[in-house]
């Protein structure tokens, strides 16, 4: 009979002790997340306050800088506290959480490369099609779908993952993964591994697709 356990937090294995060269990772990482703070904030405010730049490739620029921002601020104060913490562990809600938003992070960012790879390929293949296939309410369409499928997406892939009955809690990593937490399942995972594979494809393999056709149709 398999054992299982109801786990209230994951330990992270990944982290060991550094010593006092701690407080050189913690500030090398807060100057990394400030700088990244800074410029993504710098330039949607650039963006926003000239009218010159209300344009659709710099409405995507925005989505993407704002994304940066998303994904940034789900990852470096984390890193932070644990550097400095001598027990690195964190909650399931907030794995779970932290789950949600890097790998939303990361689809959102490949498909807003993705759009603004297409919105290039009308500009320059099309450009005299351009402002009636790139209408305005078409981009708040684009813009909003980059956000809403990839949401959608990982809702479904934790829901997923969340009831596994698990024989451990060490996740290998700095951080959260859907799929470490999945490799700790003793129940069946053939559908958690079938829909990681599916999700894969289609939010990540897809859009590199298209962007790299998109490139080879221009040139």
């Amino acid at each position: 009979m398999i054992n299982f356990t109801q786990v209230s937090d994951f330990t992270l294995g990944a982290y060991f002790d550094t010593g006092m060269l701690k407080y050189f990772y913690f500030m090398i990482i807060l100057c990394l997340y400030v700088l990244i703070i800074s410029a993504n904030v710098l330039l949607i405010v650039a963006i926003c306050m000239n009218r010159s730049l209300h344009e659709p490739m710099y409405i995507f620029l925005v989505s993407l800088f704002a994304n940066e921002l998303f994904g940034s601020s789900a990852l470096f104060p984390f890193l932070l506290v644990q550097i400095l913490s001598d027990i690195h562990t964190i909650s399931v809600p907030l794995c779970f959480l932290q789950i949600f938003c890097l790998y939303c992070y990361g689809c959102v960012e490949v498909l807003n490369l993705a759009v603004m790879s297409y919105d290039r390929y009308l500009a320059i293949c099309y450009p005299l099609q351009y402002k009636v296939s790139m209408t305005s309410k078409k981009v708040a369409v684009l813009v909003a779908l980059t956000w809403v499928l990839p949401s959608l997406a990982i809702v479904v892939l934790i829901s997923l993952s969340a009831p596994l009955q698990l024989c451990g809690n060490v996740i290998n990593r700095v951080d959260c993964g859907n799929y470490s937490i999945v490799k700790l399942a003793c129940s069946d995972t053939r559908i958690n591994n079938i829909y990681g594979l599916i999700y894969t494809i289609i939010s990540i393999i897809i859009p590199l697709i298209l962007i790299l056709y998109s490139y080879m149709r221009i040139l």
